[in-house]
């Protein structure tokens, strides 16, 4: 038995697939070279400009949106009620539990040195002769509640671009595996960077970018999972906001050792193989968030 689609339909769907087309080919005509420009400045020494560099995807989406007129409504800056909240709530916890299952294989088996010292917020309030565990407990508290928030100021930059415009557009547009092509796009996005030693520093600057690619592919399908079946951008950057805030903060000033960050880190082989699973977790797993919102 064949299925027959109305012309109305077809042209529709067509006209969809097109205008998301445009969109891109417009949204990556302004990230391009804007952030070729930030990156430059970046790798000569004016590390100042990762302010401006993490709100270029924004600052992309925006034209484009303004170019087709297409407004706003579909990123959305709603929370989406309860389901909403779940995934903030479940993005929140996210980089804890990869956190502790990467960093914490590392540290039980001696491949890195468990050894956290207090963070700025809470050194005048924490003694030296607090036990590490207990130190980290606190560092990891004060880190995901008020550094966090703090960190929303540059990660929505990216958010509202790379999951707010872009992974949508690229469904829309019917490319072939859009959440891996999200992925491999964020990824080299960083990757001049990391070439030219200004993040991921550590490893050999080739191995750090073929492993940090691995990890940003396989995490762009949690950051899917969680925009899409909410239809709200808040807990893509939730997800980012703590993600860096508590990695970057707590997690690695408290791994310590020679050659640690082939490990851990965002380039490091342990967090690489954890966010494998989370991917396929995400991919096909129930997580609680109900149906998708939109797509």
């Amino acid at each position: 038995m064949s299925v027959r689609t109305s012309p109305a339909l077809l042209a529709a769907d067509t006209g969809t697939r097109l205008r998301a087309r445009r969109g891109l080919a417009i949204y990556f005509a302004v990230l391009v070279p804007l952030s070729a420009v930030f990156e430059a400045l970046m790798i000569s020494g004016s590390l100042s400009w990762v302010w401006a560099l993490m709100w270029t995807p924004a600052a992309a989406s925006v034209v484009a949106r303004l170019v087709l007129r297409e407004g706003f409504a579909d990123v959305s800056f709603r929370l989406g009620g309860r389901r909403g909240w779940k995934a903030i709530g479940l993005a929140l916890i996210f980089p804890m539990v990869a956190g502790l299952i990467a960093y914490g294989i590392a540290w039980t088996t001696g491949l890195v040195r468990f050894s956290p010292k207090p963070i700025g917020l809470v050194a005048a309030y924490v003694g030296d002769t607090a036990s590490p565990i207990l130190m980290f407990v606190i560092n990891l508290s004060v880190v995901a509640t008020i550094l966090t928030i703090y960190s929303v100021r540059t990660a929505a930059g990216e958010e509202i671009g790379w999951r707010g415009y872009m992974l949508t557009r690229l469904i829309d547009a019917g490319l072939p595996k859009p959440i891996l092509a999200s992925g491999l796009i964020w990824g080299f996005w960083h990757v001049p960077l990391i070439l030219g030693g200004v993040y991921l520093v550590g490893p050999p600057p080739v191995l750090a970018a073929l492993l940090w690619m691995v990890t940003a592919t396989a995490f762009s399908f949690v950051f899917a999972r969680l925009r899409l079946e909410t239809g709200s951008v808040w807990p893509a950057i939730t997800l980012h906001s703590a993600w860096n805030a508590m990695i970057q903060t707590a997690f690695d000033p408290a791994s310590k050792g020679v050659g640690a960050e082939l490990w851990i880190g965002e380039s490091g082989i342990l967090v690489a193989l954890t966010m494998i699973v989370a991917a396929v977790v995400f991919s096909w797993a129930v997580i609680g968030i109900a149906a998708p919102a939109r797509y």
